[in-house]
């Protein structure tokens, strides 16, 4: 997931670290277990982005009771949108509204579980009927378990234990929990695998999307889902643009254009690839209606698994591989090379920075593309090739993977603006639809 989304100061996606932990603590991986079976979910939850702060420890209520079983559900709502998407869902029994970072770049879904005093939106476990911490037994708590960036432990009370460390250094660590989303008392999801934070670097939790065995939508059995990130503005956290977000069908899709998802089979294990990933076939960029010389080949993983392209929600930036960003980087100083801010390096990642009028600098950059196979393509207007990172300085909103320490192209949220991003896991396929995202 993000570190943006987690992390609002930080451009950097949280999965990339997972990513490069995973490639250093195991040697194996899981491959998505998706069912297939069950598509007619729809629903879409409001999103905010709030001040952050520093979860304390939980004190354990013994007190706790079995899963009751789950139902179908139907439901729609809508998000809002500031550097990252931050959902509010309804966890537990009867339910408590969480704020969660949605993140198409992680797995494990986490809430925050620290019990503060005064009482603060973390997740009171003592006032569930359908909370149940896993015990040391449960296979998941087994050594050398690849779902998670640290191998799962034993804590003193014999109860499941996970960490988890994201690339901007946020972390979390807690018991490993079953617990439900319950919409209304006929409308549930299946009992789900949660992490339960008792202690982590952020104020919010995380709700993983990507293609792993745990994610919300492998284990919630969910084979679609879209969102539609609306344009940032100067807003207040009272004041911040309004999307959506559809778990299920959505009723714009006959408009989508699709690009077929690159997919990795469990056996094939390459270093440097994320087989959970949302992996999609990029072949090029425009600057300002230039095509750029870059062999479509960078952004395919090779036999190590370097240039695998993705799309991120939890990312803010673009990140791209040193063969394309340098690419990028000679287009853009070609053009406004003077009014680059020398010396300055936004995140550590992103020194494509300028402190000039934004108008004038994104009309000489001209729109920027993504082209994907098929002639589907994001586009971004020259009007919005600019991000303010504070300070009265605008960056482009690309970094280079590596200073992130990962070999990746990643589609950060930032360029997926006014944009339906449509998730069709059952057919293995993501859909763009251009949209005035404040009105969808």
């Amino acid at each position: 997931m993000i570190s943006s989304s987690m992390a609002l100061s930080s451009p950097v996606s949280l999965f990339q670290l997972c990513m490069l932990l995973f490639s250093f603590f195991f040697s194996t991986s899981f491959s998505a277990k998706l069912n297939p079976t069950i598509d007619s979910l729809s629903l879409s939850f409001p999103l905010t982005s709030l001040p952050l702060s520093t979860a304390k420890p939980l004190n354990r209520n013994p007190n706790l009771r079995t899963l009751s079983s789950s139902s179908s559900y139907n439901i729609k709502s809508s998000f809002k949108y500031s550097m990252a998407l931050v959902v509010t869902l309804p966890i537990g029994t009867p339910p408590q509204h969480q704020q969660m970072v949605l993140d198409t770049g992680s797995q494990l879904s986490w809430i925050q579980c620290h019990n503060k005093t005064p009482p603060t939106a973390s997740f009171d476990p003592s006032l569930s009927s359908s909370f149940y911490i896993l015990p040391c037994t449960h296979p998941l708590c087994k050594p050398r378990v690849p779902d998670f960036t640290l191998p799962t432990t034993c804590d003193q009370n014999r109860l499941c234990h996970y960490s988890y460390f994201y690339a901007d250094g946020t972390y979390a660590e807690g018991n490993l929990v079953r617990e439900k989303l319950t919409f209304s008392p006929s409308q549930t999801t299946p009992p789900l695998i949660l992490g339960c934070a008792t202690e982590s670097s952020d104020a919010r939790g995380i709700l993983g999307m990507n293609l792993g065995r745990l994610s919300f939508p492998s284990q919630a059995k969910v084979t679609k889902f879209s969102y539609c990130v609306p344009t940032r503005q100067a807003a207040n956290d009272n004041n911040l643009p309004t999307g959506s977000f559809y778990l299920g069908n959505n009723p714009n899709s006959a408009r989508f254009r699709y690009v077929s998802m690159l997919t990795f089979p469990q056996s094939q294990r390459m270093p440097n690839l994320d087989p959970l990933a949302y992996t999609v076939p990029m072949q090029g960029i425009r600057i300002g209606g230039k095509k750029l010389n870059i062999p479509p080949s960078v952004f395919r993983p090779n036999a190590g698994g370097s240039g695998q392209t993705m799309v991120d929600s939890g990312s803010e930036f673009t990140f791209l591989v040193d063969a394309a960003y340098d690419a990028v980087r000679e287009e853009v100083i070609r053009v406004v090379g003077p009014r680059v801010k020398k010396g300055y390096v936004y995140g550590g990642v992103a020194d494509m920075c300028f402190d000039g009028s934004v108008m004038e600098i994104g009309r000489l950059i001209g729109d920027v593309a993504f082209e994907f196979e098929k002639g589907v393509e994001i586009v971004v207007p020259k009007e919005r090739v600019l991000a303010d990172v504070g300070g009265g300085v605008h960056c482009l909103g690309i970094g280079r993977s590596e200073r992130l320490g990962a070999a990746s192209n990643i589609i950060g949220n930032f360029h997926q603006q006014n944009l339906w991003v449509e998730f069709d896991l059952a057919n293995r396929r993501i859909g763009f639809g251009v949209a005035d995202c404040s009105r969808s």
